[in-house]
């Protein structure tokens, strides 16, 4: 832990917010100043006027400190704690605008590290104890995230692992099915030489853990305020201030609030610009929003695996046409598993109050192996859902700060999809950053725009490679499946050269995102100059076999030597990506896939087809 250290109070803006209760109380109205500076009522809530100078005893604070203003819609006094009835606002260190998993890590890093004092505001009621069965039993209500070597390392360095763990389901590994495998056909792979273990959990079971962390380590340094939603009014005010605060830390997920009105205010401020002070100022701040072109839906189901089946894996199976996704995830070691049904958005068994009788004949008659496992009131149940929809790629550029005292990170910078476990990892992982850029500044505005260049072009990369992996049809086929065939033949000729596929190095800790698709780029110069090398070879060396061929066929040489160098490479290729160009292929497949068609070793896994009538449930 760093040492607390007092340092000069500064005179700074007012960050400006609105904070308002999200059990069903109304805002009656506006927030004024009051003089003289003690609390006094305004329409049910109180105001303070502004000193302008900041706290001194602040540990290990900027050498220019900001402080926030807040305006209560609630019946409480004060905000933060509905006691505080003295002149002075109540003072934090920093703010922390959203309790999930990113938000209350970096709670926990700010507490441990620095020793600061944090505010933590949620919109979401108070999460439910990890340990409470009651809750949890209920397996499709929440949420699954497998918590890969990014996330663990984060958790670990943050000394919250071990209570996080115990809460975990270990997953060695999957069993896959290809389209119109029989129900004894499916390939089990169980990884074997990567560095961790993946971990599931529900998120919201995760949110209760970190919750629990803080109230039994930190709960003098850390206060939590649930529901409540915090929403900016202006940045730069400087009249009003309820509560104080040195940083700001927008984690509040998809919602994006801190981030949406930085987006407005930046486009205010673009207006009063001269054209040669925009050029300047540089690109405006904004969400990147991509239209979703590979769209799904999905409902959870409840599963309960047979007792020969080994319960502790990843289950997968899709049919031919590309109509159906099915995954299933371990939700404790008992056996049980939340499944989802990934269908098209338009399809007729995605729709709420779909018809259970063809919901039935699809499981058997796609998914024979899953069938049995589902009673008639299950699949009446599961029709009758309302379905669930996965996020939209976004995210946010070109920084993650707001003067010099506003972060964003965590899904707030970077939404993907949940098919590569990137998500919450890297959310988590934002938080390992955040740290490491206060530990490489002197002062808080340093560390400010230190994590946006560190982290933004980082975002940015990630949700980039991520929507490439998820196309559909033949920009797929390009941005997906061809690369994905070229770097296992690669990868498989000269490892210590080529790399495994991107999705495989994505899991890698070591790799930055941006680093990787450097990597990839300059690999595609490299197989695209090996490529012509060797077809030029292969010319230089037929060049009698050539001439022969000219000779009996009447052809030119030339005209011979293309067509059978472009035939040879044309059965190659063919041969390679046969089992890939599949409609619909499932992104999670694709590990497979590569594993049995390239070098296993690169995905760390052993692979083998699997009886499971004779060996599922036996030691590995």
């Amino acid at each position: 832990m760093l040492p607390s250290k007092t340092l000069p109070a500064a005179t700074l803006a007012l960050l400006t917010f609105f904070v308002s209760s999200t059990d069903g109380f109304s805002h009656p109205g506006p927030l004024h100043d009051v003089s003289p500076p003690v609390a006094r009522p305004n329409n049910g809530h109180y105001s303070f006027r502004s000193s302008n100078d900041a706290p001194s005893f602040i540990p290990r604070t900027a050498s220019a400190s900001a402080k926030t203003l807040f305006q209560s819609a609630t019946n409480s006094a004060i905000i933060d704690d509905g006691t505080n009835t003295s002149a002075s606002p109540s003072l934090h260190d920093v703010v922390v605008c959203g309790g999930g998993p990113a938000g209350l890590l970096s709670a926990i890093m700010l507490a441990q590290t620095f020793n600061y004092k944090v505010k933590v505001y949620e919109r979401l009621p108070e999460p439910p104890s990890p340990t409470d069965k009651s809750i949890w039993s209920d397996i499709a209500k929440f949420y699954l995230i497998g918590l890969g070597e990014r996330g663990q390392a984060a958790l670990r360095e943050f000394g919250v692992w071990d209570d996080v763990e115990a809460c975990c389901t270990s997953v060695p590994g999957r069993m896959d099915w290809a389209p119109d495998a029989g129900p004894d056909e499916g390939v089990e792979r169980i990884f074997t030489d990567r560095p961790v273990m993946t971990q599931v959990l529900p998120r919201d079971k995760l949110v209760g853990v970190l919750y629990q962390h803080i109230l039994k380590n930190y709960n003098d340094q850390i206060s939590i305020e649930y529901k409540k939603e915090v929403t900016p009014i202006d940045f730069d005010a400087d009249s009003l201030e309820m509560v104080a605060t040195k940083l700001l830390v927008a984690a509040d997920g998809t919602q994006r609030n801190i981030a949406n009105e930085m987006v407005k205010v930046d486009k205010e401020k673009r207006k009063s610009m001269g054209l040669f002070e925009r050029l300047r100022y540089g690109p405006s701040f904004h969400v990147k929003r991509y239209v979703d072109d590979n769209q799904r839906v999905y409902k959870t189901i409840p599963i309960q695996v047979p007792s020969k089946w080994r319960n502790d894996l990843n289950y997968s199976a899709r049919s031919k046409d590309g109509r159906v996704l099915f995954d299933a995830l371990p939700a404790d070691a008992g056996g049980n598993q939340c499944a989802v049904l990934l269908l098209k958005r338009d399809d007729e068994l995605a729709q709420e109050n779909s018809d259970p009788k063809k919901l039935q004949q699809l499981f058997d008659e796609v998914l024979p192996q899953f069938s049995p496992l589902l009673d008639d009131d299950m699949i009446e149940n599961v029709a009758a859902k309302a379905p669930s929809f996965l996020p939209s790629f976004r995210y946010v550029a070109p920084r993650l700060n707001q003067g010099d005292r506003t972060i964003i990170l965590g899904d707030a910078i970077h939404t993907v999809k949940p098919y590569f476990g990137l998500g919450a990892n890297s959310a988590l992982e934002d938080v390992q950053i955040l740290k490491q850029s206060i530990e490489s500044s002197n002062t808080m505005k340093e560390a400010t725009h230190l994590f946006s260049r560190n982290r933004a072009y980082e975002s940015k990369a990630l949700v980039e490679i991520s929507r490439d992996l998820d196309r559909p049809g033949l920009l797929g086929v390009f941005t997906f499946i061809i690369p994905l065939v070229v770097d296992s033949i690669f990868n498989k000729l000269a490892p210590s050269i080529f790399s495994p596929n991107t999705i495989a190095m994505l899991q890698k800790s070591e790799n930055t995102f941006r680093g990787l698709r450097r990597r990839k780029r300059l690999e595609r110069v490299g197989q695209l100059a090996t490529l012509g090398t060797f077809f030029t070879a292969l010319t230089m060396s037929a060049k009698q076999l050539i001439r022969a061929l000219s000779r009996v066929t009447g052809k030119r040489n030339t005209t011979v030597t293309a067509t059978l160098i472009a035939g040879m490479a044309i059965i190659a290729f063919a041969k390679k990506a046969a089992v890939f160009l599949v409609p619909g292929l499932a992104p999670a497949d694709v590990l497979t896939k590569a594993s049995q068609n390239g070098k296993g070793k690169d995905e760390g896994s052993q692979s083998h087809n699997v009886q499971l009538k004779h060996m599922m449930g036996k030691p590995i």
